[in-house]
């Protein structure tokens, strides 16, 4: 950086030089010439004439004009020599604060949001690069802005015919029901599920509604404590074995022994929940589902991997903006509102980790980095009690 305005220093400096030169030339030209030369008897005749003017004698006004000029002739010199040099340097100041106009055109240049980038004179280069830096940046960020809207937009219409959907199916079932007493307990039975399930989608949509409101309106805050990974991971799969076995299938959590980390339990569980719902959702039925978790470099390292469709590789990192789904058909079993993996990145980035994915024709894979914590009173994570039929735990 310091570099960056050597063209701005040395021109400035150069300007000064000048100022001083011309200043000192023009300086001794009229002292020598002017003020001890041509003029310098006639304007002490001059000073006498004035002071006999105001009633004084010759040799008191001779007097007067040594006292005051004659003896003092380098005071007034130096008092000169200032004088000249602020009337050039403050003439100087016109060209120098040509910077400044330049600046000026280019704040005008972004605000106006012109199409055209940023021109600056050699000197301030360094300061037109940011300003087209700050300009790019600033249309992007509109950019996204727009997009981010443009889909929170179309999700809100795709949720509210998808809310219409099963909410005319369960008034349907249930006014079948409602009319038709005589309906053999079989197909009431039938009916009263179809009702439900109906019913239990229809609760989550709704759910997807205030996560929307929640994530725009909420500042996410954390609460940290020492916490065991590896309890937890365990028990989130035990949580959502029967959502695993509804598509019938496996998740195997591998885990090294008392792996802590320094975190927001709660926060961290809605992390992990998100990641292994998101697996769950998208992966071949009667596959399996891998969690690993190990300790790597200093950091602990939590790999969520599942068989699914290959994502594009242009499509990866915006797994992570708010309301994207690489599923641009929303169908129902898999549609949300697209912002778990948004939140996941947002709480995974405030405990100082990092979180990326992976994807091939075999595996996809979410990978979180986050700082190993010490294992002093270690905080036990419990959200609900275990489900020991459901859980499969390997030691790596």
């Amino acid at each position: 950086m310091k570099n960056n305005y050597r063209k701005l220093k040395l021109s400035i400096l150069l300007q000064t030089v000048f100022v001083t030169a011309l200043t000192v030339l023009v300086g001794t030209f009229l002292l020598q010439y002017v003020i001890d030369g041509v003029y310098n008897d006639s304007f002490a005749a001059t000073f006498v004439r004035l002071m006999m003017y105001f009633n004084l004698e010759r040799e008191q006004a001779v007097e007067l004009y040594w006292r005051i000029i004659g003896n003092n002739k380098d005071l007034f010199t130096v008092v000169g020599f200032l004088l000249l040099f602020a009337l050039f340097f403050y003439i100087a100041l016109s060209q120098m604060t040509k910077y400044l106009h330049q600046v000026e055109k280019g704040i005008e240049n972004i605000i106006s949001e012109s199409k055209e980038p940023v021109h600056m004179i050699t000197e301030l280069k360094p300061i037109e690069k940011r300003l087209n830096e700050i300009k790019e940046t600033l249309k992007r960020q509109e950019m996204e802005a727009v997009e981010a809207e443009r889909r929170k937009n179309d999700l809100v219409v795709f949720l509210a015919h998808d809310l219409k959907t099963p909410l005319t199916s369960i008034v349907a079932y249930l006014s079948m029901l409602d009319t038709h007493p005589e309906m053999p307990v079989e197909e009431r039975a039938r009916y009263t599920h179809i009702s439900l399930e109906k019913a239990i989608r229809l609760g989550e949509l709704i759910s997807e509604f205030f996560e929307i409101m929640k994530f725009n309106l909420q500042d996410i805050e954390l609460e940290k404590t020492e916490l065991n990974l590896s309890m937890m991971l365990e028990q989130l799969a035990d949580e959502l074995y029967a959502v695993l076995r509804e598509k019938n299938l496996i998740c195997k959590v591998y885990t090294e022994e008392n792996l802590v980390v320094d975190g927001d339990p709660d926060k961290l569980a809605r992390v992990f929940d998100n990641l292994l719902r998101n697996a769950i959702a998208y992966c071949y039925p009667d596959t399996l589902i891998e969690i690993q978790a190990k300790e790597v470099s200093g950091a602990v390292q939590i790999v969520f991997a599942n068989r699914a469709k290959e994502i594009p590789p242009d499509k990866l990192e915006r797994l992570f903006e708010k309301f994207y789904r690489v599923d641009d058909s929303r169908s129902s079993a898999t549609g949300g509102a697209g912002l778990g993996l948004a939140i996941a990145k947002e709480i995974v980035g405030l405990h100082g980790g990092t979180i990326h994915v992976e994807s091939n024709k075999e595996q996809t894979k979410f990978i979180v980095s986050l700082p190993k914590g010490e294992k002093d009173e270690v905080h036990t994570y419990s959200r609900s009690a275990f489900r020991s039929k459901s859980r499969r735990r390997k030691k790596i």
